[in-house]
C-alpha cells in the first residue's frame, strides 16, 4: 500500500507582520524550524520572515503547487485576508513547536554554523 504524502501551502511574517512570504513543503514543522533558525540563505533570513501565520494542506502535490502561484500572484491585502479569516491575531501557528536558542542552537542543542 503506497504512503500517503501531505503537502503544505504556507505564509510566514516577520514580527511586525509587515514582510509576507508563501511556500510549499512535504514536512512544514522542518520547514518552519529551517526558517526560523536561518538554516538557508536567502529571503527569509535576510528579512527575518519566520512566523508561520497560515497553512493549507492537501495529498495533491499538483494542487499544491498551483495554490501556492496562486497566492503569490495576490496583492498583500488579499493575503492578509486569508490569515484573517483563520488567524485574526495573527500568532504565530508554530508557537511551541520548537525550543530554539537565541544564541543558534537547534532542538538538538548543536551550534549552528556560522552562528556565533
Amino acid at each position: 500500500m503506497p504512503r500517503e504524502h501531505r503537502y503544505y501551502v504556507y505564509l510566514l511574517t516577520n514580527k511586525n507582520d509587515k514582510v509576507m512570504y508563501v511556500g510549499i513543503t512535504n514536512n512544514l514543522e522542518r520547514r518552519v524550524f529551517e526558517h526560523k533558525t536561518k538554516m538557508i540563505p536567502g529571503f527569509t533570513e535576510k528579512y527575518n520572515v519566520n512566523k508561520l501565520v497560515h497553512f493549507e494542506e492537501t495529498n495533491d502535490v499538483l494542487a499544491a503547487i498551483a495554490r501556492e502561484k496562486e497566492i503569490k500572484k495576490w496583492r498583500r491585502g488579499k493575503k492578509d485576508n486569508l490569515v484573517v479569516a483563520v488567524n485574526p491575531e495573527w500568532k504565530d501557528l508554530s508557537d511551541g513547536w520548537f525550543e530554539i536558542s537565541p544564541f543558534g542552537r537547534d532542538d538538538n542543542g548543536a551550534i549552528r554554523e556560522g552562528a556565533v
